[in-house]
């Protein structure tokens, strides 16, 4: 079959009319172009389908992104097609030959079975070359009878898979660049966040920096953190209120690789209900009424660093949970002044979120326990409020210092930092003077109960030693602690040997 004079003149025209319309085709519109295009060629040349394949990124396979076929033909079963179907016809395109077949038998196999199978007759086939290199290819077949290719037809069809594969090349370049820019906007989004929320944390973070104490007792948790810092474990921090378990969050950060960036800080119990899922995992914009941009969540900004989930035992049982995957590397370290195990039992606290939690527990003791320690707080409180408020203290008396071990301390660190920012405030001289709080709650049950324990086990452990302290067999060996720790224990505890 031979293409008349009209055919000719009418395809001409179509080359020119697709040429100008591919110059200017925005990104979005060359998929719709193509197969535009494909339909107004075959329907012009008389035609049966055209097909464009683009290779896969291992150039193995061909993939049908384009197509288009006259309604009685059936549409191709697969998208894909391996080498081994078309061995011969992707070694040509590879090398930038293409190739136009009026009679199958002038193909070899396995490639003229493939072609049969698809009811081909006769086909032409151009590479889709882009800056030299073969990205895939155009093909225009007849279903229903051969026909000849005639060489000029060829060389118009040519032109054609140029015009194809520059759209295509600069669609994917207005990808590339479109996805560059979104992950820019992404980037300086969360950077944006991120110093806000430090911005926020600098602020408002009081305190000292440092966990303070050389007790046996706070020098065994800050041993465990030690050894879990530089691990990305989870952290349970476990204690009651005020004995300075945040501070223990951002000593374990400050050990671990992580320190570089900011730790975020969640308090549990302070976000409304309502709000939790927008504050943790983030929110879109227009996701409820008043949701005028979109937020990041404190997971996504804690992205390469930790994150503390204080009070994660007030966080509300059905809330936790994200609508959307969010793919981001974190360190959790939680911490609750609540019993978690009895909670889960109460059914108050999800059991599965409870075991994800307690990988690596650490119990912040509480201020009546390392009181050998008191001393020490009390100076760094001191000097802080001093430097504060522009005050000078020199001493401290040693009776006020004892009453401050003596008491029970229920409000723990929080509670003898708040006593001591009181007394520096009202100080008049370089002798500071502290009283103890006179509230109800300095006489709490519990915190009594405690110590009238201790006094017991220890005043027990005597006893059963006759009052020895020292040497093998002696109290202090019984309880593990040193000698000397023990006789202070013993006066604080107004522990006496009682007279022969």
């Amino acid at each position: 079959m031979t293409v008349l004079a009209d055919i000719r003149l009418e395809f001409e025209t179509l080359l020119a009319d697709l040429s100008a319309h591919f110059v200017n085709l925005p990104a979005d519109g060359v998929d719709d172009a193509i197969q535009d295009a494909q339909r107004r060629i075959v329907e012009t040349l008389e035609l049966d389908r055209s097909t464009l394949f683009q290779f896969s990124e291992s150039a193995a396979d061909l993939i049908i992104t384009h197509f288009w076929s006259r309604p009685e033909f059936p549409t191709s079963p697969t998208t894909r097609f391996g080498s081994q179907l078309f061995p011969w016809a992707i070694e040509r395109l590879l090398q930038g030959e293409g190739f136009a077949i009026s009679n199958l038998d002038d193909v070899p196999e396995p490639d003229r079975g493939t072609m049969r199978a698809f009811d081909v007759k006769s086909t032409v086939a151009i590479p889709l070359v882009v800056a030299g290199r073969v990205i895939g290819a155009a093909s225009f077949g007849s279903l229903r009878a051969e026909r000849e290719w005639q060489p000029e037809l060829v060389t118009r069809l040519r032109l054609v898979a140029e015009v194809f594969a520059n759209a295509l090349e600069r669609k994917r370049a207005d990808e590339e660049l479109r996805a560059a820019l979104n992950e820019v906007k992404a980037l300086r989004d969360k950077l944006r966040a991120e110093n806000d929320y430090l911005r926020r944390e600098v602020s408002t973070l009081q305190g000292p920096s440092l966990v303070v104490g050389k007790s046996d007792a706070i020098g065994a948790a800050l041993s465990q953190a030690s050894q879990v810092a530089p691990t990305p474990a989870t952290v349970l921090l476990t204690g009651e209120t005020g004995t300075g378990k945040e501070l223990f969050a951002t000593h374990i950060h400050d050990l671990s690789p992580r320190r570089d960036r900011v730790m975020v800080r969640v308090n549990c119990a302070a976000i409304p209900t309502a709000l939790i899922e927008s504050e943790l995992f983030g929110r879109e914009k227009g996701a409820y009424t008043g949701a005028l941009a979109r937020q990041a969540g404190r997971f996504e900004l804690a992205d390469k660093s930790t994150i503390f989930l204080d009070e994660i035992g007030d966080l509300p049982l059905d809330r936790l949970g994200g609508s959307k995957p969010i793919n981001v590397d974190l360190r959790i370290v939680a911490a609750t002044n609540r019993d978690l195990e009895k909670c889960v039992a109460q059914g108050t606290f999800r059991e599965d979120l409870y075991y994800r939690l307690n990988v690596f527990p650490i119990r912040v003791p509480p201020l009546r326990e390392r009181t050998d320690d008191l001393p020490l707080l009390v100076w760094s409180f001191v000097d802080e409020f001093c430097k504060t408020f522009g005050k000078q203290v020199e001493s401290i008396s040693k009776d006020n210092m004892l009453a401050l071990q003596r008491y029970a301390w229920p409000g723990n660190v929080r509670e003898l930092r708040n006593v001591v920012e009181r007394a520096v405030i009202v100080a008049t001289g370089p002798i500071l003077s502290i009283d103890l709080p006179k509230s109800s709650v300095s006489a709490h049950p519990q915190s009594i109960a405690l110590v009238d324990m201790q006094r017991e086990h220890i005043r027990s452990v005597l006893g059963r030693v006759s009052w020895r302290i020292r040497g093998n067999g002696g109290a202090a060996e019984l309880l593990g602690m040193k000698a000397s720790t023990l006789e202070s224990r013993m006066a604080k505890l107004g522990l006496q040997r009682p007279a022969k």
